[in-house]
This record gives structure tokens, sequence and C-alpha cells, in this order.
């Protein structure tokens, strides 16, 4: 009895002992794949970080057009308004220039038809119902003006603090940048007029940040390979032109 008793014991104590050995592999193996996981999530993350976006880019489309009811339009977000608003625009494009309708005799002729219609029912109101007729007062709101005044005020300082450093030619880059970009819209102005110039750009805003929102893993590494082969033609036209062109007065000192 007392060895069978013996023999039992050692036994028990093994099996305890497997048990415990098996929980600290399975902690081990466990507190590895953890740190495994941290380790590939931070690789990601830096991976993310590291992965170029065009106009140096960290927030998404959405955000960057403001993330409002603007955004939501340029992007189709709901595209029976953006179609709608695009098919309008087309409306308009092609009632001024194909019909070749000018705005201000349209907008004219439009108030001389309101306003004759607005006196014949108003008069007409007045002798069959002995009564002036309830004609809706229109006020516009003053915050969404006072908004956008601001905001263009800012821009407009802005543009004009920009073009006194260009010149004051402290800045070629930026001077000779100006410069190409006077010169290319001159021509585009040459080849159409202002309301084409500004349909042509209302199209460009309903396409070309929905194309690149969906397809911008394709076309950020494609950005970034014509950015660098700029900045390497940039760099031989700097060092064989730029830097033989004298730079503008500095600022002086004070007394």
């Amino acid at each position: 009895m007392s060895d069978h008793s013996e023999n039992a014991e050692p036994k028990s104590e093994s099996l305890i002992d497997k048990i415990v050995e098996k929980i600290h592999d399975h902690d081990s193996s466990s507190s590895s794949g953890s740190d495994s996981e941290t380790e590939g999530s931070a690789s990601s993350s830096s991976l993310k970080e590291k992965v170029f976006r065009l106009f140096g880019r960290e927030r998404p489309v959405h955000h960057v057009f403001g993330g409002g009811k603007p955004a939501d339009l340029f992007l189709w977000r709901n595209k029976k308004i953006s179609a709608g608003v695009l098919s309008g625009a087309t409306v308009i494009w092609v009632f001024f220039e194909l019909l070749e309708c000018h705005l201000l005799t349209f907008v004219s002729r439009s108030l001389i038809l309101a306003l004759g219609l607005l006196f014949l029912w108003s008069n007409a109101h007045s002798f069959i119902y002995k009564s002036a007729p309830r004609i809706p007062v229109v006020q516009l709101p003053a915050d969404p003006f006072l908004e956008f005044a601001s905001t263009l005020r800012a821009e407009i300082n802005c543009g004009i603090s920009l073009l006194r450093d260009i010149a004051t030619g402290r800045d070629l880059k930026k001077f000779i940048t100006a410069i190409a970009a006077l010169w290319v819209l001159s021509i585009v102005g040459s080849w159409c007029n202002f309301l084409t110039l500004f349909y042509i750009n209302f199209v460009l805003l309903h396409t070309v940040p929905v194309v690149y929102e969906k397809y911008e893993d394709k076309i950020d590494p494609l950005a970034e390979k014509a950015l660098i082969e700029f900045k390497k033609h940039y760099a031989v036209f700097e060092e064989k032109v730029l830097s033989k062109i004298p730079k503008g007065p500095l600022k002086g000192k004070k007394a």
C-alpha cells in the first residue's frame, strides 16, 4: 500500500509539471506573437508615412476640399446632385456660347419680362380683388457674404504679399514660375473667352479630384517620378543659368 501511494504521488506531480510547462509555452508564444504584431504594425505605419502623396498631401482628398457639401459635390458622393449641377453648367454654357447669346442682354431682357409680368399681375389683382397682391419679401442673410468676403480678403492679401516678394527680386524661382504661369494663362485666354474658361475649370473640378481619389495609389508613384525628374532638370538649369544671374538688392540695414 505504501509503495502504491509513493508511485501515485510522482505521477500526479509530473502531470502538474506538464500542465505548468504548457501554460508557460502558450504565454511565451502569445507574447512573441503580440510583439511580432506590434512590430508589423509599426513597420506598416512607417511605410504609410513614407508613401509619397501629390502636393505633400497628408489628409484624404475629401478633407482637402473642406469635408462639407462642396467636397461631396466635387467628389460625387451624391451622384444625382453632382450630375445635375454639371448638366446645368453645360446647358448654360451651350446656351451662351453655341447660341451666341450675350449674358448682359439675357439678364436685362429677363428682368424686363419679369417686371412686366409682375406689373400686369399686380394691377389685375388690385382691379379684381380690390387689394394689393402679397409679394414675398426676399432678404439675403449677411453671414455667408461676410464669411466669403473675409476669406476672399485673406486670399487677396496673401496674393499681394506673394506678388510683392516676387517683384522685389529676392526669389528668382518664384519670379520665373509667376512669369510662366501668366504666359500660359495669356495663351489659354486667347483660345477662348472668360465663360468658356470658367466652364472648363468647372468641369475639371468635377472630374479630376474624383479620378485622383479613385486611382491615387497609381497616380502618386507616377507623380513622384515626374517630380524627381523635374528636380534634376531644374538643378541643371539653376547651375548653368540661374546661378549666373545677379540677385536683387537685399533689405536695407537698420540704422
